[in-house]
């Protein structure tokens, strides 16, 4: 059975801030899911585009067999030690020598109702 796709694309990064107007427990962020069905470790490369400076290329991440892989995108020990800044468009591209699933989602709660958006990437 084949799952997934080895190359995948999140195009519409946009960390927001990390708190709101109002006191709330929750915190603005930005996460991309690696869902890994496969009996062996999927080995992934991540490229970070921006629309006004150089990519950033070749960022090594695991995602261990059978397992899913949460990567925060305001933590740079997720994604390889780089700082992403808040409020600066980028794109990343996503490349497993495996099949993996990819999933992109963003807790915005700079309005007193939050909102979760939550999507595929594209896969090829």
């Amino acid at each position: 059975m084949k799952n997934g796709k080895r190359n995948w694309y999140v195009v519409d990064g946009y960390l927001p801030y990390p708190n709101p107007v109002e006191s709330s427990n929750f915190q603005g962020h930005e996460a991309i899911m690696i869902l890994n069905c496969n009996e062996i470790d999927a080995n992934i490369v991540l490229d970070v585009y921006y629309e006004e400076k150089a990519p950033v290329k070749d960022i090594s991440i695991t995602v261990r067999a059978e397992r899913v892989l949460c990567l925060r995108m305001d933590k740079p020990e997720d994604i390889g030690g780089i700082t992403l800044n808040r409020q600066e468009q980028y794109s990343i591209r996503i490349s497993s020598d495996v099949n993996v699933v990819v999933q992109y989602g963003r807790m915005d709660i700079t309005q007193p109702n939050l909102a979760y958006i939550g999507t595929i990437g594209y896969g090829e």
